[in-house]
Order: C-alpha cells, then structure tokens, then sequence
C-alpha cells in the first residue's frame, strides 16, 4: 500500500512505516500528529493568515504562478515520489496528479482576481442606496485529503482556499503522506508566507483533532462513514464544511450507441487508477439487444491491459478484500465472470462479469476497484430506475448517438453531474462544480462557485445621498401607512411592476 506498519517514534510516540505497494519496500516513516501538534499548527496559520488576506489577490496569484512553476520544473522528481507511494502506473501520476495540479493552479491563478474583486451591486428597488460585495477569508482551513488521488485532491482545495485569503492545515490521507508533504514543499519553493500552508501526517485521531481545532470550515474527501462523523461535528460547531463521499457511477448504454466508443470509455472509466477513483465507472447498465456486442468488446479491451503498464496493485492494502469480496458474492449469487477474478496478492486484475442482479453488493456498494458488471435493461424507464436505485449519486454517463434521449436521460438522473458519450471528466473540467447527492457528499468543489466556497460574500449597503431621516423611519404616522399602501399598489399593482 503505501502500506502502513504501525511502530514507535520518537520520544516513544506512534509512528507508521510507510511501505511502497509495488515491491513492500520501505519508503519512510513518520511520527503522528496528536492534538497538541494539530492545535500548534493551528495557532501558527492563525498568526500568518492575517498578513496574507491583506495581500492582494494578484500578489496571490503571482506566487501561485511561481508555485506552478515550481509543480512543472520538479515534475520528474515529484511523479517518481508519488508512483512509488500509490503503486499505479506513471501514466496516472502524470494525469491525475501532475497535470492536474498545473492546471488548477493556473487556472485559478488566471482567475481569482476577477472573481474575488469587490464590485458594486445594481439595487432593483432601493434606488436611493448603493451597494457592493466583498469577498473576505474565512480564516482557517483543514483540508483532509483521501489516498486515491493524493496530489490532487490536496492541491486542489489547497490553491483555491489560499487564493482566497486563507491559511491551510492539511492531513493527507495516513496511507500518502508523501503527497502532502508534497504540496507543502512547492508552496514554500513558490515564496508563499511560512506556515501558511501546513501539513499535519497522522491517521483518525489526527482528523479529529484539526476538526475539532477550530478551524473556520473543513474540506474532506473520503469514505461515506468519515463523512457522516466530521458533517456531524462541523454541524455541532456551526463550521461549514463540503463533503466529497463515495461514489457508484452508473453507465446507461442505449441500443443506438457507439459500441466501439462506449467499450473503451467503460474500460477506461472501470480501470483507470486501478478503478480507485470515486466517479469512476462502478455499474454499467446495457440496452439487452447490444448487451452481448458490448460486452464482447469489453472483454477484448481488458484482455489488451498489462498489470504494471496499465493498472498496478491497490493503493490502501485493505482494498484488495473489499473487491475480492464483492466479486466473490456477485459469483456466488450467479454471476458470470469473462475475464480476470484472479487476486494476486494485493492485485486484482481487472475483471468484466454478467449475470448480474441490482441487489448484488457490486450495484449497491462502492467497489473502488477495477470491476466491471454488466446488467441489461429493456426501456428508458427502467435503465433510469436501475441508475438511480442506489444510496450513492455522485456522477453518472449516457451513452447514445440521440443527443436529445441522452440529455433526456441525463437530466433524469440522480446525481451531481452527468456526461453523454463522454467518462469521468466532470471534476477535471474547472469550469463545471462537482459533487454529488445522497450518500455521495455536501456541497461542490472547483468551478467560480467553488473558489467562493472559501471567501465569506460580505455585502456592505449605504445611504446614497445622505438624507436626515427616511420615509419610513419613526414616528410612525397615519400619512406614512397610506404612503405605503399608495406605494404597494404604485409599483405591484400597475403596469410599472414591470421596471423593479
């Protein structure tokens, strides 16, 4: 796994030794945070955070710019670092971690000034005031990053909340600790105030004490359970929070559909990150008069897929028996596997079956594996049903060649975000805010919405002239009640309605 072996630190503390999934050498080790270092890191965001939200915003931006050149000139070093902590192939490293992480920060760097930028306000009714919106910091953020894509998810509410003004305390996932050392390592190489952005490596009780440090909101990413706990603790502390949760993506494949298109997406969308991605492809429901030709090619693809070169071992140890156990019930129950269902180790192959039913625990839980089931369905009402019977509803894709059915179907859908003829794209494309429904999160990350999510929207209102008094100030008298019925009548009761 990045592999954890618990064992003492200094000064007799605990402390993990972090061994790399591919060969279970030994990549490092650390001591873990306790409520006093959590509470530490803390008080010294505090002492910074001040200075830097009277930075400028295009000061802010110009050090992000340097952080991302910081990110592009060490990429080498930092896709060896991050390969050898999550196992996966270099080409995922490079996709899902250092490319994205460019982006983001050039992205956001481009624009936070426009976003951020206090502007005025056109009042529709109160003519004789004017107003503006400014966006303050909140303060404080803990950032709890998961080990499926450690960099990214990281940086990536890293960037944003510092470009709001913010300090951040980061604790990545106990498995990854690497990532987040990562992240802190390019924003002091960029020049950013010391101790702006922390990071905190520990496991549970290091989450719970920066959750309960009090920070001025929380951005977690992680299981449905862990969830549920710091939406809890954040909802007893009146401290916002957004939640990234599990996902179980739904694949609808219609009759009229691109075969050959909709096959590979589902093998890439299945297997990508050895399937270790929370809006991958988890279900994938087919029209039953294309079921076999889709599945056929499926099969085909996976059999083209070489272990090490296309998809590696799991990330987090434990994974391998979740999946194993899915797999093995689903079969158990009736299933029919294709191609792969072999573990190795902490290695699952990627693996195609059919025979499915909706109440398998491969179409109800979240698999986080490269598993592919294959149901078929009769109508467009019931290819719905099946998607959107599911306690998860994070993304979810349509496949057809009818672009009126598939935004149909798409709109129809239970989810945070769709795509037609197109796979796990959402949370890479900033301009769109992810997140999802039911059990699969709160709130939405990237996007102009999402950079906001880390600034307080402070309207101030003013007097535009200056008068003495106003019309409906005290004393109250008969003349001001009949003003105000002549005015309710004036504006909402007459064609002039129409200019307020």
């Amino acid at each position: 796994m990045a592999y954890l072996r618990p064992t003492e630190g200094s000064g007799g503390r605990r402390a993990y030794k972090v061994l790399a999934p591919a060969d279970g050498a030994e990549i490092g080790q650390y001591d873990v945070a306790n409520a006093e270092d959590v509470a530490r890191a803390i008080a010294r965001a505090r002492e910074v955070q001040p200075g830097w939200a009277n930075t400028p915003v295009k000061q802010r931006a110009k050090l992000m710019r340097k952080a991302l050149k910081v990110l592009v000139s060490r990429r080498e070093e930092f896709v060896e670092r991050l390969t050898r902590e999550t196992g996966r192939p270099e080409l995922d490293t490079l996709m899902i971690e250092m490319f994205a992480g460019a982006d983001c920060m050039n992205y956001y760097a481009r624009r936070a000034p426009k976003l951020l930028a206090e502007h005025r306000v056109g009042m529709h009714l109160l003519r004789m005031k004017k107003a503006k919106m400014v966006y303050r910091p909140l303060g404080v953020v803990a950032v709890i990053s998961p080990w499926n894509g450690p960099f990214i998810l990281s940086a990536n509410p890293t960037v944003q909340a510092v470009l709001a003004g913010n300090a951040v305390v980061l604790k990545p996932s106990e498995v990854t600790p690497e990532a987040g050392r990562i992240v802190v390592e390019i924003f002091e190489a960029a020049g950013f105030p010391k101790d702006l952005v922390q990071v905190v490596l520990g496991d549970g009780e290091t989450g719970a004490a920066l959750i309960e440090g009090g920070v001025d909101k929380v951005t977690f990413t992680g299981s449905v359970r862990t969830g549920r706990i710091i939406g809890e603790i954040c909802g007893r502390n009146l401290v916002p929070c957004t939640l990234e949760l599990g996902g179980k993506d739904p694949m609808l494949v219609f009759e009229d559909a691109d075969i050959d298109r909709a096959a590979a997406g589902a093998v890439f969308g299945g297997v990508m990150n050895t399937g270790q991605f929370c809006s991958g492809i988890e279900r994938i429901y087919v029209h039953e008069s294309v079921i076999d030709a889709f599945t056929e090619k499926v099969v085909a693809k996976v059999r083209q897929l070489e272990a090490g070169r296309d998809y590696g071992p799991f990330i987090f140890e434990k994974q391998a028996d979740i999946v194993e156990g899915q797999v093995k019930q689903a079969v158990e129950a009736g299933a029919t596997i294709h191609v792969g269902g072999e573990r190795d180790g902490t290695t699952f192959p990627p693996t195609v079956l059919t025979g499915i039913t909706q109440s398998m625990k491969l179409m109800q839980e979240e698999t986080f594996g490269p598993i592919l089931p294959i149901q078929p369905f009769a109508t467009e009402d019931q290819a719905v049903a099946l998607a959107n019977d599911c306690e998860y509803g994070l993304s979810a894709s349509v496949w057809t060649r009818d672009k009126a059915r598939g935004e149909r179907v798409a709109r129809r859908l239970q989810s945070g975000s769709a795509t037609i003829n197109e796979t796990s794209m959402i949370y890479g494309a900033l301009e769109l805010p992810f997140g999802g429904l039911k059990a699969s999160g709160l709130g939405q990350v990237n996007s102009a919405d999402g950079l906001l999510n880390y600034a307080q929207a402070f309207p101030i209102l003013s007097d535009r002239f200056g008068n003495k008094d106003e019309s409906v100030w005290f004393p109250y008298t008969e003349d001001k009640v009949d003003g105000m019925r002549k005015a309710l009548k004036a504006i909402w009761g007459t064609p002039l309605r129409w200019i307020v």
